[in-house]
C-alpha cells in the first residue's frame, strides 16, 4: 500500500520510487471530480475540481488497489430503474482509484451499483493493464461473475477508458464467456462504453510505428508490459479481434472519442463498426461540445464526457449534454 510514499527520508531507494510513480501519474492525467451537492433530488451534470488533479493522482499511488468513491459495495442491489450494474474498466499504466474519481461517484449518486475492476497488475503496484491483452480480459471475465452473484443481476454494462474500453473488454466478449453469439439474450454484458478506446489500435503518435520500424516491440514491451505491443496498430491481438467483425450479437456498443487523442492515433482507430445483432454509436466529442478540449488522458475526468456517459447506459431517458469546460491533461 506504500510503496510510492514513505515517511522515513533516509529511504531513497523508496523516495525515487516515489518520485518516478509521481511523475507518472501527472503525466497520465489523472484527477478527482465531485458530482453534485448532497440533497439535489436529481444528479446534474458532474463538475470537476481541476485544482485536485495532484490529489487523486498520489492517492492512485497510496492505494493502488483501494476503489474509487463510490464503488465495490459488494451489498448493493440493482433497482428496476437501474437494472444492470456498471462495472468500470481503467487504462494502462493506471488503476482503478486514480481513473474514475469523477464517474464513479457519479453513477453511484444516479442510482447505479458501481463496481471497478483492478486487472493487468501485481496487487501493491500502482501501475496496472500492462499484462498481455488475453490475461487480464480473463481477469474481467472473473470479476464480472463476481459482479453478476454478488448482485443478483442477469447483466452488466461496461465502462472503460483506453484499453479497458477496447481490446480487452472485447476480447473478453469474444472469447472468455462475456457473450453467447447463438443466444445472445444470455450475454452477461448488455453494452461496452469505450472513452478514448484502443479498438483497432495506434500509432502512438508515431512512437509505436517507429519501434514496429526498427523491430523494438517487443524489447519495449519487457519494460513497458506487452499491451504495449498488443495495442499498436496491426498487431496479433487487433488483427484477431477484427478477423470477424468489431461486435458481437446482443450488445449495445458506445465509443466517445476526442479529435485530441494524442495517445491512440489515428483517433478514428477508436470507433467500430456494428455487426449482425449489435448496435454502435460512435461520437467524437467536439461534436457534441465544441469546445470540449480533453485529449486521451482527461476524457475520464470530462463531465460533458460523463454525461455522454449516463445517456449511453439509459437512452431511453437520454439528456441533453450541458457542455461545460473540459482542459487538457485536466478535464472538467
Amino acid at each position: 500500500m506504500d510503496r510510492c510514499v514513505s515517511g522515513r527520508r533516509s529511504n531513497r531507494r523508496r523516495g525515487r520510487w516515489v518520485a518516478v510513480c509521481a511523475g507518472l501519474a501527472l503525466a497520465l492525467g489523472v484527477g478527482p471530480g465531485t458530482a453534485t451537492a448532497a440533497g439535489d433530488p436529481a444528479p446534474p451534470a458532474p463538475r470537476g475540481k481541476i485544482l485536485d488533479f495532484p490529489l487523486a493522482a498520489i492517492g492512485g499511488l497510496v492505494h493502488p488497489d483501494a476503489p474509487p468513491p463510490g464503488a465495490d459495495d459488494w451489498h448493493c442491489k440493482p433497482t428496476r430503474e437501474h437494472p444492470r450494474p456498471v462495472v468500470l474498466l481503467h487504462g494502462t499504466w493506471a488503476n482503478a482509484y486514480d481513473t474514475w474519481g469523477l464517474m464513479s461517484p457519479y453513477l453511484k449518486r444516479l442510482g447505479y451499483c458501481v463496481f471497478a475492476a483492478e486487472y493487468g497488475g501485481a496487487p501493491g503496484n500502482p501501475v496496472k493493464a500492462t499484462a498481455h491483452v488475453p490475461d487480464s480480459a480473463r481477469q474481467i471475465a472473473d470479476f464480472v461473475d463476481r459482479v453478476l452473484k454478488a448482485t443478483g443481476a442477469h447483466q452488466v454494462d461496461l465502462v472503460g477508458h483506453s484499453q479497458g474500453g477496447g481490446p480487452t473488454p472485447r476480447w473478453y466478449l469474444r472469447f472468455d464467456g462475456g457473450t453467447d453469439p447463438a443466444h445472445p439474450e444470455r450475454n452477461k454484458v448488455h453494452g461496452l462504453i469505450g472513452l478514448a478506446p484502443s479498438n483497432h489500435g495506434t500509432t502512438g503518435s508515431g512512437l509505436g510505428t517507429l519501434t514496429s520500424e526498427l523491430g523494438l516491440n517487443k524489447p519495449v514491451s519487457l519494460v513497458l508490459g506487452e499491451a504495449y505491443e498488443d495495442q499498436l496498430a496491426g498487431s496479433e491481438v487487433n488483427t484477431t479481434l477484427d478477423r470477424d467483425g468489431d461486435t458481437r450479437p446482443g450488445v449495445r456498443y458506445t465509443v466517445v472519442a476526442t479529435r485530441l487523442d494524442e495517445v491512440v492515433t489515428p483517433y478514428t482507430h477508436q470507433f467500430l463498426t456494428a455487426g449482425p445483432g449489435a448496435t454502435v454509436k460512435n461520437i467524437t466529442i467536439q461534436d457534441v461540445c465544441p469546445r470540449d478540449l480533453s485529449e486521451h488522458l482527461s476524457i475520464a475526468y470530462d463531465s460533458n464526457a460523463a454525461q455522454l456517459v449516463r445517456n449511453a447506459l439509459d437512452p431511453a431517458h437520454a439528456e441533453p449534454v450541458r457542455c461545460g469546460v473540459s482542459l487538457p491533461v485536466l478535464g472538467g
